[in-house]
């Protein structure tokens, strides 16, 4: 089966529609599939849910669908640096169901693994548990919270090989793994596309069985936050 296309768009073709439920991986700006994005952006692909632990920034990362009114709900840990996703959910334009991030990314990795639901302490007294099913165990109260089944996963690895075999550098991994595997469609994005067997299978993060469709370029590598020390003497 091919795995491999030459761009962002030929690996989304067939497979956008208005209305689905997509699962992001990064955490901030580390680690985001920033060309897949462009690519949803260009498509005009609108009334999308985003499963994603946050959503860049005004004019980076999924910041981008949010300017362009593509996005109708996120499901994420926090607004983070996005003002136009703080404006547009303080309004009442966009809908947000809040997430802590532990519990996102078991969501995501319960999802993939089949496994439909499971307890946490985790949001136990607070907004997040209004609604959710209550039961105890050995005297503490814990919440049901559901596994993630997204229509579409996009993430971004620094490493694969033709098969789709993943490696992630650093911290950019995040929520990448979890949040490729709840997908029923995975297009990664990667740096470089390595030939069949030059990875080491000690080192590979994410196997290729959970990885559909793959591409490579170039890579922006934002940082959302610089913060630098003043020199000596200075």
């Amino acid at each position: 089966m091919k795995k491999v296309y030459s761009s962002a768009s030929e690996a989304l073709d067939g497979v956008l529609q208005d209305g689905m439920l997509i699962a992001a991986g990064g955490f901030g700006l580390c680690g985001i599939p920033e060309l897949l994005l462009q690519a949803i952006k260009d498509a005009g692909t609108k009334n999308l849910t985003f499963a994603s632990n946050n959503a860049g920034v005004d004019d980076f990362g999924i910041g981008i669908l949010l300017q362009t009114r593509q996005v109708r709900k996120m499901i994420s840990s926090y607004v983070g640096e996005n003002a136009e996703f703080m404006r547009q959910y303080l309004s009442g334009e966009l809908e947000l169901e809040f997430n802590p991030q532990g519990t996102l990314a078991e969501r995501m990795r319960a999802g993939g693994c089949g496994i439909p639901g499971f307890y946490t302490k985790t949001g136990v007294g607070t907004v997040i548990a209004e609604g959710k099913e209550h039961k105890e165990f050995d005297g503490e109260t814990y919440i049901m919270e559901r596994g993630i089944v997204a229509d579409l996963s996009i993430v971004k690895a620094w490493k694969a090989d033709e098969t789709g075999n993943l490696v992630f550098r650093k911290t950019a991994r995040n929520f990448n793994p979890p949040a490729a595997m709840c997908g029923r469609i995975c297009v990664a994005e990667v740096e470089e596309i390595v030939a069949l067997g030059s990875l080491d299978p000690d080192t590979i993060h994410l196997p290729g069985i959970y990885v559909h469709r793959l591409i490579q370029g170039t890579h922006e590598k934002r940082i959302e936050q610089r913060t630098v020390r003043q020199k000596e003497g200075a």
